[in-house]
């Protein structure tokens, strides 16, 4: 429904005009290599492959197709992803239509441009969020311990670690313990 509300807000543009659309990231890399568009607006949670490893393909073929992710994660992982791979823009999905408008114009032009959200949020990284008590849970995590271990070290109840867990998981844009451990190391909260 997204895809196709989308697709006739841009050809309403003079300027623009959509060449096709897909429903997942195999799908959305093939028809960009046979369409060559100008650009490709993608999502980065797409079934398959996600929007980020397409605009991956296309950087490391050198394909023209500037990319602009579109999506709902302001995450610094997945920022930090598209900054690498070079795409051309970043908004998330509850910019202003216009937004995206003047956002496709602009990397028409050879510009890039990045959610502001997103930027400061890249330059603070370094930043701890985590609590002290969420601190205390994720060093105790790099033993590999089970929670139940881990609970009873730190004086705990189970439940009372997962919310702990989950938290810090929430916080830093990751999905397990092994995640949360390399972002720690990465920006030297832990050793």
């Amino acid at each position: 429904m997204l895809n196709t509300a989308l697709s006739q807000l841009l050809n309403l543009e003079d300027n623009l005009e959509v060449l096709g659309s897909a429903t997942n990231g195999k799908h959305a890399l093939a028809e960009i290599q046979r369409l060559q568009p100008n650009v490709a607006i993608l999502d980065i949670e797409m079934p398959m492959m996600s929007g980020l490893e397409v605009a991956e393909v296309l950087h490391d073929k050198q394909l023209a197709t500037k990319v602009i992710i579109l999506t709902t994660f302001a995450q610094k992982t997945y920022f930090e992803k598209a900054v690498e791979v070079e795409v051309a823009g970043y908004l998330l999905k509850d910019s202003p239509s216009d937004d995206l408008i003047e956002t496709i114009n602009k990397v028409m032009m050879g510009r890039t441009v990045y959610d502001p959200e997103l930027v400061v949020t890249a330059l603070s990284s370094n930043k701890n969020p985590l609590s002290e008590r969420e601190m205390s849970v994720l060093k105790a995590a790099v033993s590999g311990d089970a929670t139940k271990v881990m609970a009873q070290k730190l004086f705990l109840s189970e439940g009372t670690v997962r919310n702990y867990l989950s938290a810090i998981f929430s916080k830093l844009g990751v999905h397990n313990r092994l995640e949360a451990i390399e972002v720690a190391k990465k920006n030297k909260w832990i050793n």
